[in-house]
């Protein structure tokens, strides 16, 4: 059955899915890079940033319109090119299942690999299954497990609705933009601007090379605080990261203390700046 519904899905990427690959099929830029090019000398006022500011707005309202009632939920990210069959395959589908079971929403990027695997162990849960995708440069669609699809031409506006509606942030092994969410969360947390937020690693193995870096690198040269490194939850089991993510849930300042003390140290640093 889920071969069938992901050959399924496949075959209907290309036309299912035309709004996400407009830039493909028009030849033109996607939007998020005319946004961040650099001005060109008296644009059209419809390709300019001030026009761009009703589309930016649009998204804001169709995110938190269809995501406003999912209740609790947990996003998933890592890595859209691991293929089924890989172990971290396997433990994401797992993991979302187990968090499914628990009564999450399961929320990915809506891609291929370790978003696939979220989305497929939330169907198997019978738990909502969201995907938030991106219009990017070249052909690509939504997986075939996903129950609740929206699509975005600004990552920015992506972004804040991972953070939004979830409670919990699970990361598998991945490449630049699972640690472009890792590092955004972990800022968001260290300033104070989302509280109560576990940030699970998962798989020591692979993750253990970064951490040692931010210790013997970061830490060492006083770039961060131990109380920092504090906000990262190394895990190993999808039943360890559904254990910690249903504590947090039921204990909501289960996190608090970490998160107190890497703000304090943040906000002390920044106090001496002042004065100095």
């Amino acid at each position: 059955m889920a071969n069938k519904d992901r050959r399924r899905g496949q075959s209907q990427r290309k036309h299912a899915h035309r709004s996400l690959n407009r830039a493909v099929i028009s030849g033109k830029q996607t939007e998020d890079e005319r946004l961040l090019a650099s001005p060109r000398a008296e644009p059209d006022f419809t390709h300019s940033d001030p026009w761009r500011v009703f589309r930016i707005m649009g998204e804001f309202v169709e995110g938190f319109d269809a995501l406003a009632g999912l209740g609790q939920a947990v996003t998933i990210f890592g890595s859209a090119r691991i293929r089924e069959g890989d172990a971290m395959y396997a433990a994401a589908e797992t993991t979302a299942r187990l968090l499914g079971e628990s009564g999450f929403t399961i929320i990915t990027g809506g891609g291929p690999g370790i978003m696939e695997a979220g989305n497929h162990g939330a169907r198997q849960a019978g738990a909502k299954s969201v995907g938030l995708n991106i219009e990017l440069p070249f052909e690509q669609g939504v997986n075939a497990f996903v129950d609740i699809a929206i699509e975005f031409r600004y990552f920015f506006v992506r972004k804040m609705m991972f953070v939004k509606y979830a409670q919990a942030f699970v990361i598998f092994p991945g490449g630049f933009g699972t640690m472009d969410e890792l590092f955004e969360a972990l800022t968001l947390i260290q300033t104070g601007k989302v509280q109560d937020f576990p940030v699970i690693l998962f798989g020591s193995a692979y993750w253990q090379g970064l951490i040692g870096w931010l210790r013997d690198t970061m830490l060492a040269g006083g770039k961060i605080a131990e109380a920092d490194l504090n906000l990262l939850v190394l895990c190993d089991s999808p039943e360890e990261v559904r254990d910690l993510i249903v504590r947090s849930a039921r204990e909501q300042r289960w996190r608090s203390e970490h998160e107190a003390a890497a703000r304090a140290v943040t906000r002390q640093v920044l106090s001496e700046g002042e004065s100095g």
